[in-house]
């Protein structure tokens, strides 16, 4: 069946440790053709020697496929953004500006940065939220957490913090050639790659597990998911959810997590 996408990434991210370190909570599933998704090991295994990814390789290998003439759509599940009391309180007006005033602040795509490194220290950064904070899209769901709630069961705060500075990285990278969705239009022009906010926990029952680990099915969960609904012809309805004028000016700033309508 034709698709809008020639591959279709899962990825399930973590904010442990620092940007070098190897992690299992990493986890990367592709499908393309007809095939279901299949785990992507890490450029750095081999076939006698297992690796798993780190994220600085993750960012990496989506800037290759970006150089590559495939098109690709790619959810990863961690926040793109903020909440819009965060812009309102810093006196930041776009996305753009946004990466670069957190990445100034929490520069953990640095070597052996920790995310909790920067936490903790003694001069903390002047740049953070609280736990009641939400975008309007974490609204929309029933379980979504807040980007600032750290240190609890399905918190997505230290992969957020810890995600952000690659997403600027790539997107420095690649230029055009990929759109980061919604930042840079809710309606994606055709023969782009696309880098979009998911949330597993939407897919991650519609599938047998099929004994693969949390992580893993996770990362299986969202590339089949974003197989299929580009098969059946849904994504251009999961790109352009049902919101106000208002609502949509609010998400144009703190992003939107694809699957929610």
């Amino acid at each position: 069946m034709k698709t809008t996408f020639d591959l279709h990434i899962g990825i399930d991210y973590s904010g442990r440790q620092s940007p070098n370190c190897r992690t299992p909570a990493l986890q990367v599933y592709a499908a393309s053709g007809e095939g279901e998704p299949s785990r992507i090991l890490s450029p750095a295994s081999s076939e006698k020697t297992y690796k798993n990814w780190c994220r600085k390789e993750i960012a990496e290998w989506l800037i290759a496929q970006a150089r590559k003439k495939v098109t690709f759509i790619a959810g990863i599940d961690h926040g793109f953004a903020f909440p819009s009391s965060y812009y309102e309180r810093y006196g930041l007006k776009s996305w753009p500006q946004f990466l670069d005033d957190f990445c100034e602040h929490w520069p953990t795509d640095q070597d052996h940065m920790y995310v909790d490194f920067i936490r903790d220290r003694e001069d903390p950064p002047d740049r953070r939220g609280q736990n009641s904070e939400l975008r309007l899209t974490e609204l929309w769901t029933s379980s979504a957490k807040s980007v600032f709630q750290f240190d609890v069961q399905g918190s997505v705060a230290k992969s957020t913090h810890a995600g952000l500075p690659w997403l600027r990285r790539i997107r420095r990278e690649v230029g055009d050639w990929v759109h980061f969705w919604p930042f840079d239009g809710w309606q994606v022009p055709e023969g782009k790659s696309v880098l979009a906010e998911v949330y597993p926990s939407i897919f991650r029952k519609r599938y047998p597990n099929e004994d693969r680990s949390a992580d893993q099915q996770d990362a299986y969960a969202v590339a089949r998911w974003l197989k299929e609904a580009d098969q059946r012809g849904l994504l251009e309805r999961y790109f352009d959810p049902p919101l106000t004028d208002q609502e949509r000016g609010v998400a144009d700033l703190e992003g939107w997590i694809l699957g929610i309508c």
